[in-house]
């Protein structure tokens, strides 16, 4: 054998050279990788994103979970709720009374600028009341976002505000009326009480955290603001067809919901795709309750990394 043919063995045997009877090693196709950003819902902060946040970060993706302006790092609390006094906690008006919906909005807007410029445009993904919230950004800022994701969120369209689709009869439970302190137009906000007792806690649990037994569900909740500022409630969205409409979007629903029942998602589900009937909603569920990133938080994960 001459050199030639040493040569040319060697190459074919590392599959570098094809030849006759040997194929090449397939070469996988690179991952995709993308950026996600990561909104909660009322009362909740960036923290309660961090086990969904970890199992994206490690398939590879970016993951920016923020605080929106009145929760996490951002609140501010009433001095009853500091203090214990429980009679003074439900009439004591919300230091947070004046952070509107529009603020939320621009904070999401604010954080969506500066993840561009990735090989895609940003996955948006908001939680319950954080649908209002992403609702409203996309509208202002469409250019943006690559897809959006509602986790068991508000899709506020025809009806325009959380606040009417909570009252509609698809959105009835049992459970967590009690939960609510005061009257939320004279606080300037829908108000909890994480500091509560062992009761007031179990009954958060049952509504919220169902599928999270109690000793991984308290961190979660003592973790928890207080106040949600009643415009993220209250307040229109404004989402038009032709700017919220034209955004690939994503519906993740949560089967055993007590907080937001899958009839009222799957109502604001069909009223969006009836909007954008060229642009409808990818579905999948969850067999969880209203909390996935506590219960199943690698399940959420996987269906988020398989988004187109």
């Amino acid at each position: 054998m001459n050199r030639r043919d040493v040569m040319k063995t060697a190459l074919l045997g590392t599959g570098l050279l094809p030849g006759v009877g040997l194929a090449a090693t397939p070469v996988k196709a690179p991952r995709k990788t993308r950026t996600f950003l990561l909104v909660h819902g009322a009362w909740h902060n960036a923290l309660h994103w961090t086990r969904v946040s970890e199992a994206l970060s490690a398939k590879g993706h970016q993951v920016v979970a923020i605080d929106l302006p009145g929760h996490g790092l951002n609140a501010r609390f009433p001095a009853s709720y500091l203090t214990g006094d429980t009679a003074r906690f439900k009439e004591e008006r919300s230091p947070q009374a004046e952070v509107t919906l529009e603020d939320c909005a621009d904070a999401v807007v604010a954080a969506m600028e500066k993840l561009q410029g990735g090989p895609s445009k940003p996955v948006l993904v908001g939680h319950s009341a954080g649908g209002t919230v992403i609702t409203r950004a996309a509208e202002k800022a469409p250019h943006l976002i690559g897809r959006l994701v509602y986790l068991s969120a508000f899709v506020p369209l025809r009806l325009q505000s959380a606040s009417r689709y909570g009252a509609l009869p698809e959105a009835y439970t049992p459970y967590g009326a009690a939960l609510f302190i005061g009257d939320a137009a004279k606080l300037g906000a829908v108000r909890i009480n994480p500091r509560g007792d062992a009761k007031y806690l179990e009954a958060l649990r049952a509504g919220f955290y169902h599928d999270v037994d109690e000793a991984a569900f308290l961190p979660f909740a003592l973790t928890l603001t207080p106040d949600l500022p009643v415009s993220l409630w209250t307040s229109n969205v404004g989402a038009t067809k032709g700017r919220w409409g034209r955004i690939p979007r994503s519906y993740l629903r949560c089967a055993r919901d007590r907080a937001m029942p899958p009839e009222i998602q799957d109502l604001m589900i069909r009223e969006a795709d009836a909007l954008t009937p060229g642009n409808a909603f990818t579905v999948a569920t969850l067999d969880t309750s209203h909390s996935p990133f506590a219960s199943q938080p690698q399940k959420l994960a996987t269906l988020l990394d398989g988004l187109s």
